[in-house]
């Protein structure tokens, strides 16, 4: 019996020792099963830092991908632009005329005739003796009526030779600013409008005239500019399809500037030089905005200004630009259907500045010498019959066979009208007409 006990207890305590041993084993798990899970979890949140980490990074890619797409858009948009651009300048080219521009060898002065699918226009017309040769240069080219003339300032080697032009030629507009020259150049001019029944349209900046396929706008004057006559020019943008031309007379730096500040694009393929090349016009700032390809400058050979001054010619010449001039190539003609542009011969390549014949370089006895030229004073407007011998050279008018000498654009001239000098006409025994009282 007690042998029996003895079994049950050690199987008891057996059975007890197993179940110790497997709790503690349990024990032992779980703690094995938690350091491993805590371990699993730092793991996670160490990922989850890193992934944290390469967010930086990532973020830097996508903003180089933003900014790619960025330059991609304005790349597209640049690319757009040019497109509609060139769309533009072929639709320019569609609608365009055929042009020709000739800058006409008047010596020292301007006279320059537009020519566009049958209409004509004329700036400026030279000194008081050359009328009948810009007279004669256009009959030759086929012109019988201008659409358009300008008289870009009231001096006279631009506007000496416009009476005989109004008279001989049906002018349908005519252009000059609303500032009058004391002297009897500017009188024949308006003695000859008058005469013919003629109106002046004074210029307004922006506005635009068509002639043929071209259109061009009045870019100055900006403003009044008092007795200085240069500075008063007439400004002018020409255009046909992609090609433009700029005229701006005689107009100097302060003009330039305010030609500057008025907001119409000045950039031009051809620039007609201001002021025959002299240093007070063509400034840097002036021509840098004109950006030309090509200059016209139109001069007198030897004249006695020494233009065109080596200032402009240097200036010119370090922007790259083909230079044509009067003095020593003659009369210029540039032609245009909107798409090419080709000129009668090649560019000048003397870069010879001219060389004044006086000494008296100077502005202001440049303006003088305008004045000697123009043969006038202010006495021989208000009196005309107080002129001396010194007029001797003066143009006047006659017929085959009157016996009067008239001014240009006199009633009398009608039928008949021959240019003269004034000692010729006295030679003759003409005596001066009662009507128009020419000079004396």
């Amino acid at each position: 019996m007690k042998q029996k006990y003895k079994k049950l207890a050690f199987f008891i305590l057996l059975l007890s020792m197993l179940t110790g041993c497997m709790l503690l084993s349990g024990c032992t798990e779980n703690t094995e099963n938690g350091s491993q899970s805590s371990y699993i979890v730092d793991s996670d949140e160490l990922q989850d830092t890193e992934n944290q980490m390469e967010f930086v990074p990532g973020s830097m890619k996508g903003s180089k991908q933003e900014e790619t797409s960025e330059n991609e858009e304005q790349g597209q948009t640049e690319q757009s632009r040019q497109t509609v651009a060139e769309e533009n300048d072929a639709e320019q080219a569609k609608t365009a005329g055929n042009l020709e521009v000739h800058f006409i060898d008047v010596g020292q002065g301007d006279a320059t005739l537009i020519k566009c699918d049958g209409h004509s226009m004329l700036i400026d017309a030279g000194n008081n003796d050359k009328g009948t040769l810009v007279q004669n240069y256009l009959q030759h080219q086929g012109v019988e009526t201008l659409d358009y003339v300008i008289g870009t300032h009231p001096d006279a080697d631009h506007i000496g030779g416009m009476d005989v032009v109004l008279y001989k030629f049906d002018c349908k507009t005519i252009i000059m600013p609303d500032v009058a020259n004391n002297t009897r150049t500017y009188d024949d001019v308006v003695q000859t409008m008058k005469n013919k029944g003629y109106k002046t349209t004074y210029p307004v900046v922006g506005e635009t005239y068509t002639i043929g396929g071209a259109a061009f706008t009045i870019i100055a004057p900006n403003k009044e500019y008092g007795n200085d006559m240069n500075s008063w020019s007439v400004g002018v943008l020409l255009q046909n399809g992609n090609h433009r031309f700029l005229f701006t007379g005689d107009a100097e730096e302060g003009a330039e500037q305010d030609i500057l500040q008025n907001g119409i694009d000045i950039s031009a393929d051809v620039y007609k030089v201001a002021h025959h090349g002299s240093n007070t016009a063509t400034s840097q700032a002036f021509l840098d905005a004109v950006h030309p390809t090509y200059a016209v400058i139109s001069a007198g050979e030897g004249n006695s200004y020494g233009h065109p001054h080596a200032e402009v010619l240097n200036r010119l010449r370090a922007a790259g630009v083909s230079v044509f001039r009067t003095d020593e190539q003659g009369t210029i003609v540039a032609a245009s259907d909107g798409t090419t542009l080709t000129w009668n011969m090649s560019p000048s390549e003397s870069w010879q500045a001219g060389e004044a014949k006086k000494s008296q370089n100077t502005e202001k006895s440049e303006k003088a010498a305008d004045s000697q030229n123009n043969a006038e004073t202010d006495a021989a407007v208000s009196n005309p019959t107080d002129q001396t011998d010194g007029n001797s050279d003066v143009i006047v008018h006659i017929t085959k066979t009157g016996e009067k000498y008239h001014s240009a654009g006199c009633q009398y001239l009608r039928k008949s009208d021959i240019e003269v000098t004034l000692s010729e006409a006295k030679a003759r025994g003409l005596t001066p007409c009662s009507k128009c009282n020419p000079p004396q």
